[in-house]
């Protein structure tokens, strides 16, 4: 059984796949030697799976070389794809109607109107009714109010004024593209022959009598003594006093013109011809101050498709803006004092990258036959700042890699190192909008389709388009060229021995020093960082500042809480207008006078029933007065009842009418010659079958009162389905208005689902990605607590929970991942025993990324809080609040929870020098080991010791990192570092072995030297005993020698015989760390020892910082 599993263990491509199962690790581990430590990665809980960290980094490592060797091909292959996906924007459609967009695909309301339209289907040309319309159609509205602040428009001279404007819109010649010229007489909407009028303005004959008060009117109707006619006072009123049913002052006065929209021609064509006529010429008869008493507010059904129009239009110039801000603050955070390693212009050329991405992504939409609405334009301003973190992403790990390195290696190291990075980012951000797409509104659908797959793009023109600019770059610093210039410079090092002019330092000097890589000169840490880790971190763990950032979590969870119970729900029409359109003040003038009696509500009842049957006409009456009964729905003045009117009518004067309807026949018999004249308006509510013998469909309608704001409106819309959802009779409300109610009704489900699957699936992401259970908790809690922030501070910011947000809410599930997941990670990574000192190892390594990120984010977006659009401010303010809430959750929140309540949290610092432990006793009690020596004797055995300070190269973070110097690492490469650190030597060549295969297997480049290097970057054609003994002579010369010559020999030493990163963190002063603990020399001989003694350091984090003498 021993034999079997230490033989299994010696398949690593087999072995490392089963031991995260505990009890087989738990076998190998005891029966298959050190190697069952390799892949079992403890931290806090769960164990470590390297599959997905394993394809990830060997395929990006690939990538790396083949772009490294070919940059060109990387370069133009992409330009031409955005080229040829551009082309598709020739068969661009633009969807503007918000009754799509805004509406569910598969409503209650639409449902309803499809039953209202199979019964009772609007006849705009001969029989039209403004009461029974079931689409908005082709009209003209406006509200009218008093210039002079008179709150009473029932003067003489504001009739005069509403009859001229009566008679403009009616006069008003519309010209067509073809030539054809009609007025909104030859166009109008009619009634048996009469084209639809507003009645209201027959006052104007006794308006003198009114105003003299000589004569009343009574509220609600009242039939003029003049013309006879029936003046409903609440459909042109708006905002009366009413006293004694007697109207005091009318503030507003509303007159509506229709036009026909029978046919798709009268829809389309002439009908949005005198729509937009009409808006012209009132908006002209306004604007030039035509009417001297009277303000009108204009409105029509193409208004809103007019604004979103608008907004598509308003937001388009601020995509040059965005792009130079972007590409400024891109150069900058490049820039650095060494002007070979500094890289501007491939900050600049990081947007590019985006930009092009989006660009392609957008064409490739159009050619898949996607619709294109204007909130798509938000997306280009969302893929800059993705894709500028990216940028920082692989710019961050090119610097990591050494400069000594062979162009297309150092790239394979960059792409292997930035692979978990950003593909974490990259697919949360498309798992959050791909799972928008099942949003079950269609402006949701399709923003989430666009910019998933323009997250997608970016995320492949950065592995190729940027990589490839990358790799150019590396040539050129490989030759020690002036980024700007292309010049060969000298390092600053060399600079200052040359004694070149400070001029010549400060803008010409860069790179490093081939013949000494390691001189503190060139190599400085990064100032920000150093804060981080010393200033942030020290201020972090004190106990004080620990219980402020506790309090202010509380004080804002409080806050949100709060504004979660005050949030509204549903998109608003005046949201979709500009905030300088002609409309809002249409809106805000119908909200002010026209909420008492809103809305005219169908009730239709469909299937055949016998309504000379009592039992049906009570069942009917039931029901309508159960709607009466209701708070919403005004008494049975305002109802309009084919049934109960024709009942109560034959009951009153059957005693000289002489009918009778007790039976179906002659109910329906006198039904139709008594009640259903074609001048009955209740002739259009009644639908016969094809025999005309019975009645397969009714409808009555009952009118809406005080109704105000989306959630009453919702209210209203559930509480009359439920009424007719408890009859007995097939029966069914609707309005036009209920397709947009349908949103109020779902969006706060939706969102809710969206919200959940997304954070179950960014917990399985960032589980598979960071395998391990506490950091996917904490990931969960701060997904949880910044989606809470955001939805309780968008209710006090004014923002509803509608589409928009929606689409808001979806795609901040995907960011709210991006600074928390590494943040957590780089706690429960970290070495350190202390909780302190984890908090200080985090922070150094995230501070400045999650910094630097989150501005770059905030800045590509804060272009659309200039747009003056509701919609585009709603994706500015919520980005900004989950950028901001993540970056405090991950900078200050999560820090001070992971200290109290993480793992170590109950540990001490001990300030004790913990001395070495004996695998055998001393010959001589007398006899005391040097402690470096004995440091070395364990190096040159195979051990690490790892202390607290590393060398060059080796201090990686690990996160999504974007500083200018030492900056992030994925999070699965530093513990893949940490793993190969405790491997054996037979691991070690194996991993290099299949680089080096990989690297081998591509063709030789120019710019690559010829010879062959060993495992330790020894060239094989020199004699390996000489350099052994060339080595241990220069570092044993080195005890000699005064400390400071020692440990400068002793730096060039190891410098000369290991790969190192460009910048890192440097021990400096009297107690400086010997470099000679590296791990490139594992396998040396054996150094002589001082004393036969053979001390095993268990703590070499505190010997290693002392120097003894």
């Amino acid at each position: 059984m021993k034999r079997a599993i230490q033989a299994f263990t010696s398949l690593p491509c087999l072995y490392k796949y089963v031991t995260f199962v505990p009890w087989i690790s738990g076998y190998l581990e005891r029966y298959g030697s050190h190697r069952a430590t390799l892949y079992k990665y403890k931290m806090g809980c769960g164990f470590r799976i390297t599959i997905v960290d394993d394809v990830l980094n060997r395929s990006f490592y690939k990538l790396g070389l083949v772009v490294g060797r070919n940059p060109g091909y990387f370069i133009i292959i992409p330009v031409l794809l955005s080229l040829l996906m551009i082309t598709g924007y020739q068969r661009i459609h633009y969807e503007m109607d918000p009754e799509y967009l805004f509406s569910p695909v598969s409503g209650q309301g639409k449902y309803e109107r499809r039953i209202v339209e199979e019964n009772f289907k609007v006849n705009y040309s001969h029989r039209f009714n403004v009461g029974r319309i079931t689409r908005g159609g082709r009209f003209g509205r406006v509200i009218i109010v008093a210039k002079d602040n008179n709150t009473n428009m029932l003067r003489t001279e504001v009739w005069k004024e509403l009859r001229q404007l009566d008679e403009l819109v009616q006069n008003m010649t519309v010209t067509m593209p073809n030539g054809d010229t009609f007025t909104y007489q030859d166009e109008c909407a009619r009634w048996e022959g009469q084209c639809f009028t507003n009645d209201i303005l027959n006052l104007d004959k006794i308006i003198g009598e009114v105003e003299r008060g000589e004569l009343n009117l009574t509220f609600p109707i009242m039939f003029n003594p003049v013309t006879w006619e029936a003046h409903a006072f609440p459909v042109f009123f708006g905002g009366s006093t009413i006293v004694d049913d007697i109207i005091v002052s009318v503030p507003a006065v509303q007159l509506v013109w229709f036009v026909r929209t029978d046919t798709k021609i009268q829809l389309d064509g002439r009908g949005a011809a005198w729509e937009d006529a009409f808006l012209d010429t009132v908006g002209i008869a306004e604007d030039t101050g035509r009417f001297k008493h009277i303000s009108v507010a204009r409105f029509a059904s193409r208004t809103l498709d007019h604004e979103l129009e608008k907004n598509t239009r308003t937001v388009i110039p601020f995509f040059s803006s965005t792009f130079i801000l972007m590409g400024i603050f891109s150069i900058v955070t490049c820039m650095m004092g060494d002007w070979v390693r500094s890289k501007p212009w491939l900050g600049l050329l990081g947007n590019i990258s985006a930009v092009m991405a989006t660009a392609a992504a957008f064409g490739c939409a159009i050619y898949l036959g996607i619709s294109f609405i204007g909130i798509n334009l938000a997306a280009p301003f969302l893929m800059i700042g993705i894709g500028i973190d990216d940028t920082f992403v692989m710019l961050a790990a090119w610097r990591r890699a050494s400069p000594k390195l062979p162009v297309p290696e150092r790239m394979a190291i960059m792409l292997s190192e930035a692979a978990v990075s950003i593909t974490i980012t990259s697919v949360t951000d498309m798992l959050s909008f791909f799972i928008g797409i099942f949003s079950p509104f269609p402006s949701v659908q399709i923003f989430c389709m666009y910019s998933g797959l323009a997250v997608c793009f970016t995320f492949v023109w950065h592995l190729t388009f940027f990589a490839g600019c990358v790799a150019i770059s590396g040539y050129r610093e490989k030759q020690n060229r002036h980024t700007i210039t292309w010049m060969k410079v000298l390092p600053e090092s060399r600079a200052r021995k040359e004694e070149k002019s400070w001029m010549y330092r400060i803008f010409c000097s860069g790179g490093i020093d081939a013949a000494d890589p390691d001189n503190p000169i060139d190599n400085k840490e990064h100032v920000i960082m150093a804060f981080f880790r010393t200033t942030m971190a020290d201020l972090l763990n004190n106990g004080y500042v620990k219980a402020l950032v506790i309090v202010v979590f509380i004080a804002y969870l409080a806050g949100a809480g709060y504004g979660v119970t005050n949030l509204k729900e549903g998109l608003e029409r005046r949201k979709l207008s500009k905030v300088d359109s002609y409309s809002v003040e249409f809106f805000d003038r119908e909200d002010l006078y026209y909420r008492e009696f809103p809305y005219r509500i169908q009730v239709v009842i469909s299937g055949e029933y016998n309504y000379s049957d009592p039992y049906v006409q009570d069942e009917v009456e039931a029901l309508t007065k159960s709607l009466e009964n209701t708070s919403y729905i005004s008494n049975s003045l305002y109802t309009e009842s084919w049934l109960r009117t024709f009942v109560d009518y034959v009951s009153r004067n059957n005693d000289y009418l002489n009918v009778t309807i007790d039976n179906e026949d002659e109910f329906i018999q006198n039904l139709k010659e008594l009640w259903l004249f074609p001048a009955n308006p209740f002739s259009l509510d009644v639908r016969f079958n094809e025999e005309g013998n019975r009645i397969i469909a009714s409808r009555f309608l009952v009118q809406a009162v005080n109704i105000s704001g989306t959630n009453h409106e919702k209210e209203m819309v559930k509480a009359l389905r439920n009424v007719v959802a408890q009859s007995p009779l097939n029966a069914s409300v609707f309005h036009p208005y209920f397709v947009f109610f349908d949103q109020f009704e779902l969006v706060r489900p939706t969102s809710l689902q969206n919200l959940c699957y997304g954070a179950l699936m960014m917990m399985i992401t960032s589980f598979v990605f960071i395998p391990n259970i506490l950091c996917s908790l904490w990931v969960a809690f701060s997904i949880i607590s910044i989606e809470i922030g955001v939805v309780g501070y968008m209710a006090l910011w004014d923002i509803n929970l509608d589409s928009i947000s929606m689409i808001n809410l979806i795609m901040c599930i995907g960011f709210s991942v991006d600074f928390t997941a590494h943040i957590c990670y780089a706690y429960m990574a970290s070495k350190a025993k202390h909780p302190d000192d984890k908090v200080s190892e985090c922070l150094y390594s995230l501070g400045l990324p999650i910094v630097q990120g989150s501005f770059s984010t905030i800045l590509g977006v804060i272009a659309l809080l200039l747009a003056d659009s509701y919609i585009f401010s709603v994706f500015f303010k919520m980005v900004f609040m989950v950028i901001f809430f993540g970056a405090m959750h991950g900078l200050f929140l999560l820090p001070v929870l992971l200290s109290l309540f993480g793992p170590g949290s109950c540990t001490r610092r001990s300030n004790d020098i913990k001395m070495a432990k004996l695998e055998k006793p001393f010959p001589n009690p007398y006899c005391i080991p040097h402690p470096q020596l004995v440091v070395n004797d364990q190096i040159y055995n195979g051990k690490n010791p790892n202390g607290i300070y590393k060398i060059y190269g080796d201090d990686k973070d690990l996160g999504i990192g974007t500083s200018g110097e030492d900056t992030s690492e994925s999070s699965s490469n530093q513990s893949q570092r940490r793993q190969i650190g405790d491997d054996d030597s037979a691991q070690k060549k194996s991993d290099v072995g299949w680089k080096r295969a990989i690297y081998c297997q591509n063709s030789a480049s120019q710019f690559q030297p010829s010879g062959e290097l060993d495992l330790y970057g020894h060239d094989m054609d020199r004699n390996w005993q000489r350099q052994r003994y060339e080595d241990n002579c220069r570092v044993f010369d080195n005890y000699r020698k005064p400390p400071a010559v020692s440990r400068t020999r002793d730096d060039e030493w190891v410098s000369s015989t290991r790969k190192t990163s460009d910048a890192g963190p440097r021990r400096e002063g009297a107690y400086r760390v010997m470099r000679a603990h590296s791990q490139h020399n594992i396998h040396r001989a054996r150094a002589p020892r001082r004393s036969n003694s053979t001390h095993n350091l268990e703590h070499l984090d505190y010997v290693a910082e002392m120097r003894f003498p």
